[in-house]
């Protein structure tokens, strides 16, 4: 189960809405071997894709350099959906290599850059096999 603060739920949010049309994706960092999401870490899509993100290297780099240096790990990796439902795609899965993050999905195919409903949901991703799992949503900051 995932549990995170509507703060952060708010934050991945606008951040899909920002970048709709093309995918928004980055990282919550958490205090190392906790699964306590407390920063928020939005990263730049390289790929500037509405079907595809990519981390940029360069940025893939520095930020597990900060995460080591703060003894952090990357509790919530997320990303937007902008055209179809927040499921893993067949890339999605291929590229997910932390098995002890939650992988968080938006999609904005409804509302767009709008207010409005959207779909959050949460995945463990370990080995190609991907499981929902719950989504707990409480009140204060992180």
């Amino acid at each position: 189960m995932l549990e995170i603060s509507q703060e952060l739920v708010d934050s991945i949010v606008a951040h899909a809405r920002q970048d709709h049309p093309d995918e928004a994706c980055g990282v919550i960092a958490g205090p190392a071997n906790s699964d306590r999401p407390t920063r928020f870490i939005p990263m730049t899509n390289a790929a500037r894709s509405p079907t595809f993100y990519e981390f940029d290297s360069m940025d893939l780099l520095r930020l597990y350099r900060e995460l080591a240096a703060n003894d952090e790990d990357p509790v919530v990796i997320y990303h937007s959906h902008t055209a179809t439902q927040a499921y893993p795609s067949r890339t999605d899965i291929s590229y997910a290599s932390e098995p002890n993050a939650h992988y968080v999905l938006v999609s904005t195919r409804e509302t767009g850059t709008e207010d409005g409903p959207y779909e959050f949901r949460s995945y463990r991703i370990v080995d190609g096999v991907v499981t929902e799992e719950e989504v707990r949503i409480g009140s204060g900051a992180s």
